[in-house]
């Protein structure tokens, strides 16, 4: 080749750190923009796939933040949270967990990520390992990834209610085990830890005091069937080495807001706020004022919420059970169903594809929470009743060889 006439090559660029390989990201937003470009092309789209309440943020609380932002309250504010707030959340952890706390163990957040950011950053790096439900929420292993850890998946079955086994997860104790991971009820499962399996793991844990506990009980107030949320911050034995992550997003019907918070055990707060002071400096202001009203404010409408829920779901878990080769058990928590769809022959991910580009219907492949979610596909009951059974009839056909009024021009 004539090097005259040859094209120079092109430059290769910044190269990234390796670790960004690493980093993962959470299929559900995928999904919702797919979803968001069918309906534009002119698709009848049913969305059961993102996890977020489909009601509007109670009025009290929109009313509070706008109040907040007419009286000026436009600044920074200290980076653990404004003292009101920091308050308000320990009147409510000591009202529905019977625990008392100091106000400097709360650090509020942008939402619930950057806590279980925070900890797994804290404690995980190359030669640790840190437990994590599987399936589960897909950050969980991303962020270990990220970290240099090494997952080490906590197995949820169906055959046991989705929650975990707690002679098994204390058999996976090393003396690499930085970290546990728990979450209750449960993002994708719906699975509720009861009380007698979190004291049988709680009294295995006293054998292992190197290892910290991250509880994400962020889906606490959206329980059924009489189901009582069994904390783990009821128990003292372990508090000094306890991360609760809670927050507004799930229970006000605030995703869009990014407020939640952390409780810390006293030695580690400093080195959280640190973390929070260089990220993100501090949650904005008016928000934070919405969420004392939240907590503070009536709760009707968290009930009329939660009750919406359990009607949905008892609705979508029959009409799943009634389709050929699904079977579905019943989620405790949350607001999603999970249904076991080995019987169809067909993988999590080519059934979500196609219910999604065939039937009209986006749901998202257990795959996305994990490996041990194939033969899973999580529907999330933050729709009306009318459009569940509608989607859930779509599904069916979908099954059966057909697409059923979802292919749109």
């Amino acid at each position: 080749m004539n090097r005259s006439s040859a094209s120079p090559a092109a430059p290769a660029g910044p190269a990234l750190t390796r670790r960004m390989a690493r980093l993962g990201t959470e299929t559900a937003f995928q999904v919702l923009a797919r979803a968001e470009d069918l309906r534009r092309a002119g698709r009848d789209i049913i969305n059961l796939g993102i996890g977020q309440p489909d009601f509007k943020t109670p009025a009290h609380i929109v009313e509070a933040a706008q109040k907040a932002l007419a009286d000026g309250h436009h600044g920074y504010t200290p980076a653990g949270g404004i003292p009101e707030l920091r308050e308000a959340v320990i009147r409510d952890i000591e009202a529905r967990r019977g625990v008392s706390v100091d106000p400097g163990q709360v650090l509020i957040m942008p939402g619930g990520k950057p806590t279980m950011f925070f900890a797994i950053l804290m404690f995980g790096e190359p030669g640790a390992e840190i437990l994590y439900p599987n399936p589960g929420f897909p950050i969980y292993e991303s962020v270990i990834e990220f970290s240099g850890a090494t997952p080490v998946p906590i197995r949820l079955r169906e055959a046991n209610g989705f929650a975990f086994d707690p002679d098994e997860v204390l058999d996976q104790i090393t003396p690499a085990t930085r970290l546990i991971i728990l979450n209750s009820p449960g993002n994708p499962t719906g699975g509720v830890v009861p009380r007698e399996t979190l004291d049988r793991f709680v009294a295995g844990l006293e054998r292992h005091p190197h290892v910290a506990i991250l509880s994400d009980e962020i889906y606490s107030r959206l329980l059924f069937d009489g189901h009582e949320h069994a904390s783990m911050m009821a128990y003292e034995s372990i508090r000094d080495r306890l991360i609760l992550l809670d927050g507004w997003s799930k229970t006000y019907a605030m995703t869009g807001w990014r407020l939640g918070y952390g409780v810390w055990p006293k030695q580690w707060v400093e080195a959280a706020e640190r973390l929070a002071i260089n990220c993100h400096s501090c949650v904005n202001a008016a928000t934070q004022y919405a969420g004392i009203a939240a907590l503070d404010g009536p709760q009707d409408a968290v009930e009329d919420m939660r009750a919406a829920f359990e009607e949905r779901r008892t609705v979508m878990v029959d009409l799943l059970n009634a389709v050929p080769g699904v079977r579905c058990a019943t989620p405790g928590g949350a607001f999603y169903a999970f249904p076991n769809v080995q019987g169809t022959g067909l993988s999590a991910r080519d059934l979500q594809n196609g219910l999604l580009e065939q039937a009209g219907v986006a749901t998202v492949a257990g795959t996305s929470f994990g490996a041990m979610g194939e033969g899973y596909v999580r529907f999330s009951c933050a729709n009306s009743i009318e459009n569940i059974r509608t989607a859930l009839t779509r599904f069916e056909a979908h099954l059966a060889g057909g697409t059923l009024g979802a292919t749109g021009p």
